[in-house]
């Protein structure tokens, strides 16, 4: 990215007068593009489909079909990257699952964990390396089995880095960070259980039109039934949507954890969830000499630290950076896609950056 803005920079001087958004949407042969992106169904994490498949046959079954719909010799691939957060052993997991899918051994594999956004760390560092022209083409996935862990630390940090403040924050559970955020900035139970009232509402228009269906992968495993019992599985759609939900039935559910607040439930938060996403990359110029269909060009990413407290205020910041370095605004983007982990979280977000609703995940989100 940091080519890409030098560039930027140069083309401004020549052409002082050509809007942020003007220069981003030029089609130009170094462009990054996305050529391929499916996902498997997104399952709930314990007690839903994927809760007794292992997280390296998810990845497996994603890049075979990766595989199959790219169209693509896979000996042209360079490097596929797992972003993942519960699995300390990823990169193991990436490398068997692509060798057993049909990618070659000289494909490097690795994983990267930048909690939440581990996925788009996984589309950043493809994307770079093949800005930095360290490879052609690449794989960047997002993956996790809440099933089979979380992301909970196993013993406290040592008592020198605890003498930190900030240090012993980190290990505040999420639902706690979400409690602050809503006692922080006053944002209501009633305001959170609305928001997540339209969330539902929106994800349920969504998959009864059809509108994820292109994407999602169908995968056939097993399951063990509630009495012990193996059955074969495909699934085929998200599991997350609750058809029909209504304010006042969230507003019944109870605190999910009382001893923080009292304002983020098991209505207004995120399930823990079961799947895989993958996308395929290359510039603009590999992409028409293969013949490959560009869904989307990769523009620029950035990063941006909060306070672990509120850790999920993040995009509240990250926006606002990311369009300054394309001189572009908010009003000049059309879709918004802002984590949903906490509807607290997603409410600051979208009061302090001024966003009008209807234009932020519009299909639903994690919620």
């Amino acid at each position: 990215m940091a080519t890409q803005s030098r560039l930027g920079s140069i083309l401004s001087h020549f052409n002082p007068a050509k809007s942020g958004v003007a220069a981003i949407t030029q089609q130009n042969p170094d462009d990054i593009v996305i050529t391929l992106a499916v996902r498997t169904p997104l399952t709930k994490g314990k007690r839903g489909g994927f809760k007794d498949t292992d997280l390296d046959f998810i990845i497996y079954s994603l890049l075979k079909e990766v595989n199959k719909r790219s169209n693509l010799d896979p000996n042209l691939v360079e490097d596929i990257c797992l972003g993942n957060v519960s699995n300390g052993k990823a990169a193991y997991i990436v490398r068997a699952a692509m060798l057993a899918a049909g990618y070659p051994n000289t494909a490097g594999a690795s994983s990267v964990n930048r909690f939440c956004s581990s996925g788009l760390k996984a589309v950043q560092d493809i994307a770079n390396q093949i800005t930095e022209g360290s490879i052609d083409i690449g794989i960047a996935i997002g993956a996790e089995s809440m099933s089979e862990g979380g992301d909970r630390l196993e013993k406290p940090f040592h008592e020198e880095i605890l003498k930190t403040q900030e240090a012993a924050d980190c290990m505040q559970p999420m639902i706690q960070t979400s409690e602050n955020v809503g006692n922080d900035f006053n944002i209501s139970r009633k305001t959170q259980d609305e928001y997540a009232v339209e969330s539902f509402r929106r994800a349920e228009v969504a998959q009864k039109a059809g509108a994820f269906d292109d994407e999602i992968v169908a995968i056939t495993t097993k399951i063990k039934d509630k009495d012990g019992n193996w059955q074969e599985v495909t699934l085929t759609k998200d599991e997350g949507p609750r058809y029909g939900t209504t304010f006042e039935a969230l507003s019944k559910i109870r605190p999910a954890m009382p001893q923080f607040g009292n304002k983020t439930s098991g209505g207004n938060a995120s399930q823990v969830t079961d799947g895989a996403a993958a996308i395929l990359l290359m510039k603009r110029s590999k992409a028409i000499e293969l013949g490959q269909p560009i869904l989307a060009k990769f523009v620029g990413a950035t990063v941006a630290g909060v306070p672990p407290r509120i850790m999920g205020i993040g995009p509240s910041v990250a926006i606002p950076k990311l369009l300054s370095k394309f001189n572009i605004t908010k009003d000049d983007v059309d879709l918004f896609e802002i984590n949903e982990a906490f509807a607290s979280m997603a409410v600051y977000c979208l009061n302090t950056l001024g966003l009008d609703h209807s234009k932020v995940n519009v299909r639903g989100g994690a919620m």
